[in-house]
Parts: C-alpha cells; sequence; structure tokens
C-alpha cells in the first residue's frame, strides 16, 4: 500500500524519475556544474581528495544526450568551494573560492572550450554567492577573505570585465543564499558571521545599489538552499544551526516580496545541509532537491516533498543543474566521512 501511495503522490506531481548514469571523470565536492547552451553540463573545481583538502584544477564537459563526460580544459588554478555564472554571451564566469587552502580573489572565464583570466574581484572571497542580474552583470556578495566574514559586495561588468564595489550588506555573512527576484532585485538569506548563525535577510536593490532589511527567517540557518518560485516567492530549504551535522534542518520556510516575512512550508523527508547548488525550479513550478542527503526529492510550498530516487549516501555539496531541455544533473558530492563521490544522475520530468 505504501509503495502504491508513493506512486499515486509522483503521478500527481507529473512523474519523473532519477537514473545512474556514467560517473564523473574525479571525484569531486564542493565543485561547480553550469549548464551550457549546447546542452553540455561544465563541471569545473572541487576537491577530490578524502578530507576534501586538495582543490583540483580539473574541468570536464558532461553531455546529458549521451550520458559521458570528457576533459575539459584546465583551470588556471586549483579551486573548490568557488561560484560559477554563465554570462549572456554563452560563457562562464568561475570566482574566487578556496585556493592552496585559502581564499583567492581570482577570476577566470571559460570560453570557446579555452579557460582564461579575468581582471580579480577587489576582495579574496570563500562561502559568499554571485547571481546574474536582469541586466547581465554580476552581484558578488559577502563570503570570507580567510581572517574576517566580509559585508562587502562588488558588481562584475561584462563589458569591460572588470569589477566595482556597491554597496555593503547591513550584517557581514558567508554561507547564506542570494536568490534573483521577478522583480530584478536580490534576496540575501541567512549565513553565518563566526560562530553566530542568522536569522536576518536582506535584500538588493540594483538600482540604488543598496541592501536593505527583508525580514527574519524562523530558524537561523546556514549552509541551506533557496530557490525562487514561479509566483515570485522565495523557498528555503534545509540547513543548519551552529551544531552542523548535529543541528540539521528538515524545515522549510517560503519568503513573500509583499509582506516580506517567512511562513512554515512543507518539511524535507530528511534533514539536509550543505546543499546550496543542490535544489532546482523544475519547469513544472515543482523543486527537485538533492545533496546533502540520501535521497532526491521533489515537492514544493503547494504539497508534501515525496521520493524522487536515492543516491546511497548523504552527499553534500553536490551539484543539481537544470538544462535546457529540463532534464537535471546531480553530480558528485562527499559522504559523511568527507569522502567525494564520482556519481552521476539525470532526473528526466
Amino acid at each position: 500500500m505504501r509503495a502504491l501511495a508513493l506512486l499515486l503522490a509522483l503521478a500527481a506531481l507529473g512523474g519523473g524519475g532519477l537514473d545512474s548514469v556514467a560517473d564523473l571523470r574525479t571525484p569531486r565536492a564542493a565543485h561547480t556544474a553550469t549548464a551550457l547552451p549546447d546542452g553540455r553540463v561544465l563541471v569545473a573545481g572541487g576537491c577530490n581528495d578524502p578530507g576534501c583538502e586538495t582543490a583540483t584544477a580539473t574541468t570536464e564537459l558532461y553531455d546529458l544526450a549521451r550520458r559521458r563526460s570528457v576533459r575539459g580544459p584546465k583551470l588556471g588554478r586549483p579551486r573548490v568551494g568557488h561560484a560559477a555564472v554563465a554570462l549572456r554571451d554563452g560563457s562562464v564566469l568561475l570566482l574566487g573560492g578556496f585556493s592552496g587552502g585559502t581564499p583567492t580573489a581570482a577570476v577566470e572565464r571559460f570560453v570557446a572550450g579555452r579557460i582564461v583570466s579575468v581582471a580579480p574581484m577587489s576582495s579574496a572571497r570563500g562561502g559568499f554567492t554571485a547571481t546574474r542580474l536582469r541586466d547581465g552583470r554580476i552581484l558578488v556578495v559577502g563570503g570570507s577573505d580567510g581572517s574576517r566574514t566580509l559585508a562587502s559586495a562588488e558588481l562584475y561588468e561584462p563589458a569591460t570585465r572588470r569589477f566595482a564595489p556597491t554597496g555593503s550588506l547591513r550584517r557581514a555573512r558567508n554561507a547564506h543564499t542570494a536568490s534573483l527576484l521577478r522583480d530584478g532585485r536580490v534576496l540575501v538569506v541567512g549565513g553565518s558571521e563566526g560562530d553566530d548563525v542568522l536569522r536576518s535577510a536582506e535584500i538588493y536593490d540594483p538600482r540604488s545599489g543598496l541592501f536593505a532589511p527583508a525580514g527574519l527567517l524562523r530558524a537561523s540557518r546556514h549552509k541551506h538552499a533557496a530557490v525562487t518560485l514561479r509566483d515570485g516567492r522565495v523557498l528555503v530549504l534545509g540547513g543548519s544551526d551552529a551544531r552542523d551535522f548535529r543541528g540539521r534542518y528538515r524545515s522549510t520556510e517560503v519568503w513573500s516580496p509583499p509582506t516580506r516575512r517567512f511562513r512554515a512550508a512543507p518539511a524535507l523527508r530528511e534533514p539536509r545541509f550543505k546543499l546550496p547548488d543542490a535544489a532546482v525550479r523544475l519547469p513544472s513550478g515543482d523543486v527537485l532537491v538533492a545533496g546533502g542527503g540520501e535521497s532526491v526529492e521533489r515537492g514544493g510550498p503547494g504539497g508534501r516533498f515525496v521520493l524522487a530516487g536515492t543516491v546511497g549516501g548523504p552527499f553534500s555539496f553536490a551539484t543539481a543543474t537544470l538544462t535546457a531541455a529540463g532534464q537535471v544533473l546531480v553530480a558528485g558530492g562527499y559522504d559523511d566521512s568527507i569522502v567525494p563521490t564520482a556519481d552521476a544522475w539525470i532526473f528526466s520530468p
């Protein structure tokens, strides 16, 4: 009876399935995976050693149609915990992260199958966010420079390929999320400053270049995920309190632009954290959640989360990448022993 109920629930959500596919060329966690215009996914950097102490400079290109990966160009420097953003011209900007154990300000661009250097950010950053704005600029927010948590933010201008400062956060933070809203503003949620895990949220207006308060989470959380929904609200998923592994959340909450308030939303099937790049909105409007748990699940504020497949381990800092074809590549991450995996899966709605 339980199996029948699950099948009926999946059918109500539009079905879909998770298939194990050819592995990545190397184990990776805290890497980036960015959809390219030709349907492939650029998988870059991360760590590939037990303990996740050594960053890699390797990249690979995952072909979802052929379900296999081929070697890509090497990064100019190893990096882990960095950010990657697809630009309007089809290239990919790779920013910051940790290189040699310390945060870096270095920036590179994947273009025409090559990696080229770009002018650096104004500050070294790890644990930050990078968000493409409606006008094509990239907003870089917060993080850590290795000695302190940052409140600073900066903008990358594709035309000049340079960074310029913009308004600062009201509260320094890293391990937060940043979500582009339908009106072009950016919602920054939670994170931490030292041992203090935050409840606060801020909103960035690109017209003024300033951050303003945007309400308080129901629970302090960092290392969570956030997805902008089709109706303009933002769904915040999982994360943890200051206890990290012992403080993982099943809870989710949803932020509404008109009220700037967070309300409780349906709980996840299992507690998850370290999943900032492992939750995506599907073409149907549902949210697919991977990473930080032993399963992949699907749901949203309109209904409970249901099982979409299992991955065999609570892979933290995995990636989930939506392609133009509507498929999602779920890749990598590390288990609770901090051992990265090369496993990959494709979710087809």
